[in-house]
């Protein structure tokens, strides 16, 4: 299996930047396409950024032009660049990973806290 832990976060002033990492551990050979999700109290987890074993990317209209999503894949580990930060974009942020035989794993978070 694989093992999914972020790192990062933390709290930031509007327009600053944050990297977020997660590393993941385990049979990192399976891994497939992978993507950083938000979640905030009440509303359900939305996708931020994803991107396939072929580093093709993807990202949310809400962040297209200030968020890159990257993978290293010697160090089995993802990233999340934030710049431009809005007190909007305060949420737990996820990694997902997807196995090439189908099977998803998420890590356990990390808070991201941008104030005004």
């Amino acid at each position: 299996q694989v093992q999914l832990v972020e790192s990062g976060g933390g709290l930031v002033q509007a327009g600053g930047s944050l990297r977020l990492s997660c590393a993941a551990s385990g049979s990192t050979f399976s891994l497939d396409s992978m993507a950083w999700y938000r979640q905030t109290p009440g509303k359900q987890r939305e996708l931020v950024a994803s991107i396939t074993s072929g580093v093709k990317t993807n990202y949310a209209d809400s962040v297209k032009g200030r968020f890159t999503i990257s993978r290293d894949n010697a160090k089995n580990t993802l990233y999340l660049q934030m710049n431009s930060l809005k007190p909007e974009d305060t949420a737990d942020y996820y990694c997902k990973a997807v196995l090439r035989v189908g099977i998803t794993v998420w890590g356990k978070g990390t808070q991201v806290t941008v104030s005004s």
